[in-house]
């Protein structure tokens, strides 16, 4: 069986790369920002609030959860979610020291 594509790349690159994807698509970024906003847990309005199908809306918060950077608790029929602070300070480290290493120099003209 051959070498997958995330097997040539560090953990530290993969995690960096898993991390963007919570910011990768408008839905879940209005999500985040919906959570930061409320700064508490949001149960269930989730839909209401973005005007999208409760399947998208399920999808997009499987794809955080399973990220990390969001967490959810599941009490039927409700399910709260709530940013993960844990994970959301390891995006900010991460982003933050990527962003802050570069150098702005002129070798590109």
């Amino acid at each position: 069986m051959g070498v997958t594509k995330t097997e040539i790349f560090t953990e530290q690159q993969n995690r960096v790369a898993d991390l963007a994807k919570a910011f990768a698509h408008p839905a879940r970024v209005a999500i985040l920002q919906l959570l930061i906003a409320r700064k508490a847990c949001v149960c269930g309005d989730l839909v209401d609030e973005l005007e999208l199908a409760q399947a998208t809306v399920s999808q997009h918060l499987k794809e955080l959860k399973r990220i990390g950077i969001i967490q959810g608790e599941i009490n039927p029929p409700r399910v709260c979610y709530c940013i993960n602070p844990v994970v959301w300070q390891e995006a900010k480290s991460a982003f933050g020291g990527m962003l802050d290493s570069f150098a702005d120099i002129s070798c590109c003209n």
